[in-house]
């Protein structure tokens, strides 16, 4: 194809997510159980209290293609976080994949679930050939530039966070296995508890006051509660009230 002057612009000669591929047929095997459920705890508990929920998108093993130059080259982060962005791609259509010139916004944050078979290049301790892909860690520092990146080892409850400083990723002091995130006005840390039946340390989002975010399942319990103990108060008012001779449903 020629240059043109002015160039047209890459929406017009490069490829949409309708013309790039959703999965890798190739790739053997499919996410275990813990990939399934903690992706799904950290969708539902974020919710950047700055953004409203339509300019907040996230999501999980979805392919997010990252050079312009090599546009089929992409990477599969098992988790991650865009916000001021659209929910939906052009305000319409739910994505088949993230395409970063199409976009124009990359993620604010990646999490990394570490497996036996991608804990080297999840920490960026491959090499690779000048004719390769860049690894994960490269294309989250030096090419989307990522200002955080999570990466949670299930097997060990390891968690460790890295802050773009500059222009490389320093790891963060976690002592508390908390790391906040003062643009979102939330916290990423580990917490003990039951999700989905299952008890083990989860990734989950906390706010500013350090309270864990509810999840919807959580928020409808407690509105159940809520109702029930408001049913029970006004049981025992009308008790009160007939004890003293008082029709409750005249009152």
């Amino acid at each position: 194809m020629y240059q043109v002057d002015p160039p047209l612009p890459p929406k017009e000669v490069l490829p949409t997510m309708y013309d790039l591929p959703s999965e890798d047929p190739k790739e053997p095997g499919l996410p275990d159980q813990f990939h399934i459920w903690q992706p799904r705890l950290l969708d539902d508990t974020f919710h950047p209290p700055n953004y409203r929920p339509d300019e907040v998108f996230v999501a999980s093993d979805l392919n997010l293609y990252y050079d312009i130059r090599h546009p089929l080259w992409y990477k599969r982060p098992d988790w991650f976080g865009v916000v001021g962005n659209s929910r939906l791609y052009e305000d319409k259509d739910l994505r088949l994949s993230y395409v970063i010139w199409q976009e124009g916004i990359s993620p604010f944050v990646v999490v990394e679930l570490l497996s036996p078979g991608t804990e080297k290049e999840d920490l960026g301790q491959t090499l690779r050939t000048v004719d390769e892909p860049p690894t994960k860690w490269q294309v989250y520092e030096q090419i989307l530039r990522v200002p955080y990146y999570i990466v949670f080892d299930r097997y060990t409850d390891r968690l460790r966070a890295f802050m773009l400083q500059a222009d490389r990723y320093l790891e963060m002091n976690l002592e508390e296995r908390r790391i906040w995130m003062p643009t979102l006005k939330l916290g990423l840390g580990l917490w003990q508890g039951t999700y989905q039946g299952i008890e083990r340390l989860w990734l989950r989002w906390y706010d500013a006051k350090g309270n864990w975010i509810s999840t919807s399942q959580e928020e409808a319990l407690q509105e159940r509660r809520r109702a029930e103990q408001e049913r029970q108060r006004a049981d025992r008012l009308a008790a009160r009230l007939r004890e003293l001779g008082i029709n409750p449903d005249e009152v």
